[in-house]
């Protein structure tokens, strides 16, 4: 009782205490929930349109990409080029479709289930579809039960390990192209829609006629400005700023870097050729006298030993005379041979004296009742799959033979073969000479100690020189590039660009065959190019302004052409034809201003100067030639109308992308 007493004359306090208990609890709760909120938010990749694009739906993406691209090229090898476009044909994809949807819900435009399925699997698929060659028959035409028999399949149950891969392949691939689908249809369905409100209008038609039918003929003077010398202007920056404000749109950039690089060539030493040479020397008699060659060459050479069958045409001609002589005989071998400058390599042959056919017309027999039989064509050996390259080209023209292929079994008719010809086998040993870890230890430390003796742009640019190395320039390196220029495996250079300090010289990077020091030039902040940036070619346009100025004080008072070429020191000039059709004066080149002033003055009528492009114009021109012709308001219309056609759709998918609201975060996860 004493204790519930005492409880309650400290109720107050204890309220106090047991409210900011419980407010600490909600709050801890709330923080270690909201950590899980804020940890997912960082695992994005990009946001769209407020939609956000998880590491996982992206990761998903390329991966189903790559799927698609190994089952239309046959290839599963690709190289880092090959990889960085499928990651930038996902982004466009990626951006493409949330913008569209996006756009689609502010105007209640989509393509609903129904439309999707007719699309794909309708009496007319989508071209798309149609242009799969999965699909095709033996005559190279889409055929529709091709694909109706491939959907069907993707509902059987697996057997094994390798049905199931070759299953969840299978559907990668189709999930991927009715997603293209779907997306071509939106692009098609916004992109009419935009085109149904731009029309061509009597004034657009009136316009285009005219300009396409009317021309003149002109004489006139130029005085180009490189014939002023640059002594005789000067400019000032408030005439740069001036112009940098006027131009500032042209100069919207992506915040970028640059940088200069030297590399060290990773290359093998004196010691890697006598180290290389000597490991074929220590293998020599044995890969001479081994019963099993196999046992010898796989594990020690860069060329694996298979049994292949070598024509006078496909073995390697360093061996083609030791192979094909006239007097060779199996167990005979070369000596060891230095081959391209780097490569020792050995040659045994296993066998010879016998003919082989070089290729083989295969046919592939219908595995259900309705099919066809499709003709393959010819294939040489190594076109081929092992299981189907031995048989076929073992066996006689009419023979059949089967082999497991994907979910099944696919059975092979030799429908032909070529004519036999002289076959051997032979055993290469050989050695590509690589630098050792010795070598590799010795240039990583050149290229350390290069950073240490030069720690600043200035200091690392002069060492380079005096050394004779090459320095690199690389311009507009983006947070999303994926390398530097044509160097291997540089994405580590791009984050550290954007990591570090403008002069800082850069840890060694190894790229490929090189090590790579580079030295950060410029940081580029903001969404417009900064003045310096531009200051160049700014400076270039202010002084053919000033000179400009110079040129027309030359020409005041003048009352001729010949005047005019008289105080220019220059020449009458004639252009002919000129016309609002085209930009282009005359041999001058592109002259918009000049080409309307042509058309605009009245006829035999001497022009004020004119500032061009490349100079300072007087113009006379002729009177206007008007080409017979009837205007046909609706002919016009419709011609101005198909090149919207072209135009419109592109126009109409990057301004919409340009406008939308894109938070890109791929730098984080490359």
């Amino acid at each position: 009782m004493a204790t519930l007493q005492n409880i309650r004359n400290h109720g107050v306090a204890l309220l106090v205490i047991v409210g900011v208990a419980m407010l600490a609890f909600i709050l801890g709760d709330f923080l270690n929930s909201g950590s899980s909120f804020f940890n997912r938010s960082r695992e994005n990749v990009a946001e769209i349109e407020g939609e956000s694009i998880h590491y996982t739906e992206w990761e998903a993406a390329k991966e189903q990409l790559t799927e698609v691209y190994k089952i239309e090229s046959g290839r599963s090898d690709f190289d880092e080029d090959m990889t960085a476009q499928m990651r930038q044909q996902v982004w466009q994809m990626l951006v493409m479709d949330y913008t569209l949807r996006a756009e689609g819900k502010k105007i209640g435009m989509d393509v609903t289930a129904d439309e999707l399925s007719e699309l794909c699997i309708g009496e007319h698929p989508h071209q798309l579809i149609q242009g799969r060659r999965a699909f095709f028959d033996e005559t190279g035409k889409f055929n529709r039960d091709l694909l109706v028999r491939f959907l069907a399949s993707l509902e059987q149950d697996s057997e094994n390990a390798e049905q199931a891969a070759n299953l969840k392949q299978a559907k990668t691939y189709w999930l991927y192209w009715e997603k293209a689908v779907r997306l071509t249809q939106m692009q098609e369905k916004y992109t009419h829609l935009i085109q149904s409100l731009v029309k061509a209008n009597s004034l657009d038609a009136k316009y285009a006629f005219n300009a396409r039918q009317t021309s003149v003929d002109v004489n006139y003077v130029v005085k180009p400005y490189y014939a002023v010398a640059d002594s005789l202007v000067k400019i000032s920056d408030r005439d740069i700023k001036r112009l940098y404000n006027l131009h500032k749109p042209l100069y919207k950039q992506t915040p970028n870097r640059a940088i200069e690089y030297v590399a060290f060539d990773i290359k093998p030493s004196e010691q890697d050729f006598i180290d290389t040479k000597a490991v074929l020397e220590k293998l020599q008699e044995e890969f001479r006298t081994s019963d099993d060659v196999a046992y010898v060459v796989n594990p020690n050479s860069d060329r694996m030993y298979d049994g292949r069958d070598y024509s006078e045409e496909t073995i390697p001609a360093e061996f083609k005379e030791f192979a094909f002589h006239k007097g060779a005989k199996v167990g005979d071998v070369t000596e060891i041979l230095f081959l391209n400058g780097d490569t020792y390599a050995m040659a045994r042959l296993m066998a010879c004296g016998y003919n082989m056919p070089d290729s083989v017309e295969l046919k592939a027999i219908a595995q259900q009742e309705g099919q066809e039989d499709a003709e393959l064509g010819w294939f040489k050996a190594d076109q081929l799959q092992r299981s189907i390259a031995e048989p076929a080209f073992n066996g006689k023209r009419g023979t059949r033979f089967t082999v497991a292929q994907g979910l099944g079994e696919q059975t092979f008719e030799i429908m032909e073969v070529s004519k036999a010809t002289p076959k051997v086998k032979v055993a290469i040993l050989e050695r590509k000479v690589t630098p050792s870890s010795k070598t590799y230890s010795i240039l990583y430390n050149q290229a350390k100690q290069f950073i240490v003796n030069n720690k600043d742009e200035e200091a690392f640019r002069s060492a380079a020189k005096e050394a004779g190395m090459v320095l690199v320039p690389q311009f507009n390196l983006q947070e999303n590039t994926d390398k530097v220029g044509q160097l291997k495996n540089s994405r580590a250079i791009v984050r550290w660009a954007f990591e570090a300090k403008e002069g800082q010289i850069s840890d060694v990077f190894e790229c490929g065959d090189q090590f790579i020091v580079a030295a950060l030039t410029e940081v580029n902040y903001g969404d417009y190019r900064s003045l310096e940036a531009v200051r160049t070619e700014l400076s270039a346009e202010a002084i053919n302004n000033k000179k400009a100025e110079l040129i027309i004080k030359e020409l005041n008072g003048v009352a001729s052409l010949e005047d005019a070429a008289k105080a220019l020191s220059v020449n009458v000039q004639h252009a002919e034809n000129i016309s609002l059709s085209s930009n282009r004066f005359g041999q001058n080149g592109q002259e918009p201003a000049i080409v309307g002033a042509a058309l605009a003055v009245d006829a035999n009528v001497l022009s004020a100067p004119i500032k061009g492009n490349m100079g300072v114009y007087m113009l006379q021109a002729g009177e206007k030639l008007v080409k017979e012709g009837e205007f046909n308001a609706a002919q016009e219309k419709q011609q101005l109308m198909g090149r919207y056609s072209y135009t419109i759709p592109y126009q109409a998918l990057t301004l919409i992308q340009d406008k939308a609201d894109i938070k890109d975060n791929r730098a984080n996860f490359q």
